[in-house]
């Protein structure tokens, strides 16, 4: 709407310019010819009383001397007299300023008034400091309609007065355009707004639209067909988002009753392995003569029962349909809780460097055993036909986090692999169920923490799990 208007009063003003123009070209044309036949006319006049018809032609210097002055005064312009050949023969004069007389005609328009068939006049335009002038050039005819002469008359176009009306009509057009446009501009506002008002209403709902939540219908009333037809199929977008969520949450459920019985099997598979080596390398080293008997005694039994606890805790999360054990947070010497988690493996390879004897942060103890569990676990795995194996379990603090590095010599990891090592059943290995690190991933990520790894193939390869103190 506001192109239109603009467009429009652009139009108009050009239309009007152009229409001021003409209008101005053809008045000033009209008055000259009318101009002139009165001048002809009183020339006729003043030679027809005073001459005899046969002499006109030499007696018109004369004639004209005495009345030449009189009717360019009547007329209020310039008269000039030429002979048949172009040459001035009397001139009269309105003022210095409009003096546009020619001693002679040029050839170019004596050519014009000559081929003339039909006697028309001849108008030349030209600009003489600054004025514009209009002189028109054609015969003086006698008592027999012969030519006795040519009469040339000097017209200053002025058009101050159709300039000074075209400014004031294009000055009040621009007022009313001005009104219009702001109409146009408040109009289209308030009709835009009416417009989008019903789609920012189906916009705000689709936004809010979800599949784990009951979602509203739209309801209108007084919006257009096009408006009707999207709530429309917007509505029956909804029905049909109720239906597939009802099968997508029984589809989940299923899927989520498979994903807690394998991650069930595999924790409590992943500490039965050590355990049974504990348990043998115990029962074969046994010495009731020695010692420390009742020293080791007690280390060996709270590594098993440290273990237990943990599958304890799994079962009754799978027996009572519930999540795996949630968060018990308590201040906690991480130094010690590692150390004690590394008391099941009894791989001579595997190295514990602390930073320091005693790093306290607030964890839980069950989820910080199965994360080092996991990743010594897999680094021991990773060993398989390592000729000088070795694991390091690192300790460390910084500002806010709490930091812990398992580093093996193993087989390292695959580029291709690096990008699916977090992903649930993704697994390396000919046995395993791939569910170890995404595991430890969502605990760590639990506490908003991170867990990252940095591997070379053959090499080596860091994990490095960071916790808040917090």
């Amino acid at each position: 709407m506001i192109f239109i208007v603009v467009i429009a009063s652009i139009l108009i003003a050009a239309v009007t310019i152009y229409q001021y123009s003409e209008q101005a070209e053809d008045y000033h044309n009209m008055r000259l010819e009318r101009k002139e036949e009165a001048i002809k006319a009183a020339i006729t006049y003043e030679l027809d009383r005073d001459t005899i018809k046969e002499f006109e032609t030499i007696l018109l210097p004369s004639i004209l001397e005495k009345k030449l002055n009189e009717i360019s005064d009547i007329h209020n312009l310039d008269i000039n007299i030429y002979n048949l050949s172009g040459g001035l023969l009397r001139s009269s004069y309105v003022d210095d300023a409009t003096d546009t007389t020619d001693t002679n005609l040029s050839k170019d328009i004596m050519k014009l008034i000559m081929i003339n068939p039909d006697h028309r006049t001849v108008v030349q335009k030209t600009t003489v400091d600054g004025n514009k002038f209009k002189s028109s050039y054609s015969y003086l005819f006698g008592s027999y309609d012969q030519p006795i002469g040519i009469i040339g008359v000097p017209y200053l176009q002025d058009n101050t007065f159709q300039e000074e009306e075209l400014k004031e009509f294009l000055e009040r057009l621009s007022l009313v355009y001005i009104l219009i446009l702001f109409i146009a501009i408040v109009l289209a506002y308030f009709l835009s707004k009416y417009i989008t008002k019903s789609l920012e209403n189906v916009s705000r709902r689709m936004r809010q639209t979800t599949v784990d939540r009951s979602n509203e219908k739209i309801i209108l009333s007084d919006a257009s067909q096009e408006i009707t037809n999207l709530v429309d199929s917007y509505n029956s977008m909804i029905d049909q988002i109720e239906d597939s969520a009802v099968k997508l949450a029984q589809s989940e459920r299923k899927h989520a009753w498979r994903e807690m019985a394998k991650q069930v099997a595999h924790e409590i598979k992943n500490p039965l392995t050590p355990m049974r080596l504990t348990v043998q390398s115990f029962n074969h080293n046994f010495d009731q003569n020695d010692p420390d008997i009742q020293s080791k005694l007690n280390e060996f039994c709270e590594s098993l029962i440290q273990q237990i606890d943990i599958m304890s805790q799994i079962a009754s999360a799978f027996s009572n349909f519930a999540q795996m054990p949630s968060e018990n947070k308590e201040e906690l010497n991480i130094v010690e809780e590692v150390k004690k988690s590394l008391d099941i493996f009894h791989e001579p390879f595997i190295s514990y460097l602390p930073e320091k004897e005693e790093i306290i942060t607030k964890v839980d103890k069950i989820q910080l055993t199965r994360i080092v569990t996991n990743l010594v676990t897999n680094a021991i795995h990773a060993l398989v036909k390592c000729p000088d194996p070795f694991i390091k379990v690192r300790v460390y603090e910084t500002n806010e986090n709490v930091c812990i590095e398992v580093e093996d010599n193993g087989k390292g990891i695959e580029k291709e692999d690096a990008s699916r090592i977090f992903e649930p059943k993704f697994t390396t290995k000919s046995s395993g169920m791939g569910l170890g690190l995404p595991m430890v991933k969502n605990i760590v990520e639990a506490y908003n923490g991170s867990i990252t790894f940095v591997s070379a193939v053959n090499e080596s390869t860091v994990f490095s799990v960071s916790l808040p103190k917090e």
